[in-house]
């Protein structure tokens, strides 16, 4: 802290010592001053918003099955939600019934339980099934750790 300075002395002050003289406030009377080393600020600057880009932004996918799907193809969209839950993306798996099917909730309930089973070992279920509006059976799950 200098204090209010000429603006010629603050500058030699600031090439005596080898820095810059940054403008931080340009809009307050008298304008506030700091002396740095502007290079090495921005580099600092540039690097703390790289390391808040690298943040994973994690998002909802979704899986959809019919009470029908055979067993091959359960296994990859298994496989496929596995991929996501592992990419640490929240996975929604939804039975989707129509017509007749919806008699057969019993098997939507139970393929969900085969999924949640087969994904045990790398997510947890953050939503228990439920059945959501008359035609569709969902649970939502989440990586572990």
């Amino acid at each position: 802290m200098l204090g209010i300075i000429p603006t010629a002395e603050a500058q030699q002050i600031a090439n005596d010592e080898g820095l810059d003289l940054v403008e931080v406030a340009p809009n307050e009377r008298p304008p506030v001053c700091r002396i740095m080393d502007y290079g090495k600020f921005k580099y600092e600057q540039k690097k703390r918003q790289a390391k808040n880009s690298k943040q994973h932004q994690v998002q909802l996918k979704e899986i959809r099955v019919r009470p029908k799907t055979g067993d091959h193809d359960i296994q990859f969209k298994v496989k496929r939600a596995r991929t996501f839950l592992q990419g640490r993306d929240k996975v929604k798996v939804n039975i989707i019934f129509r017509g007749r099917e919806l008699a057969h909730k019993d098997r939507g309930m139970e393929i969900l339980g085969d999924i949640i089973a087969d994904l045990e070992d790398i997510a947890k279920v953050e939503q228990a099934p439920r059945m959501e509006g008359r035609n569709q059976m969902s649970a939502i799950l989440a990586p572990r750790g």
